[in-house]
């Protein structure tokens, strides 16, 4: 499937492997995901309820976690904050942040730790 954006992450983290292989293994319960641990890689293919609305390579990196989605102006803005929601729960203790830049050099979402405990 093509899609007519990207929007692009890179999450600092000392334990790029780790979270990459987290969020691959937490969304395989609704979305088609993979990863290799060889690599240090994986894809999100967001394909629930039988429509593909995007879909995201992760690849890790010494010291970052890069994340690549494509997916359509429609489902980009939620696609984003979906994956980055996840990863920020996930790094909760290492108050990782992810900022999305968006094709056109425009900034997407950000999701970061709460300010609320």
């Amino acid at each position: 499937m093509e899609f007519s954006r990207t929007s692009t992450a890179r999450v600092a983290t000392d334990r790029p492997a780790r979270y990459g292989k987290q969020l691959a293994g937490h969304m395989s319960r609704k979305i088609t995901t993979t990863w290799d641990d060889a690599s240090g890689s994986g894809s999100l293919t967001f394909n629930r309820d039988g429509q593909t609305t995007g879909a995201a390579e992760l690849t890790s990196e010494p010291g970052f976690l890069i994340l690549t989605l494509h997916s359509n102006d429609d489902h980009l803005e939620r696609l984003e904050d979906v994956i980055g929601r996840h990863l920020v729960r996930f790094g909760s203790k290492d108050e990782l942040v992810v900022s999305w830049v968006r094709d056109d050099g425009q900034p997407g979402t950000t999701q970061r730790p709460s300010d609320e405990d």
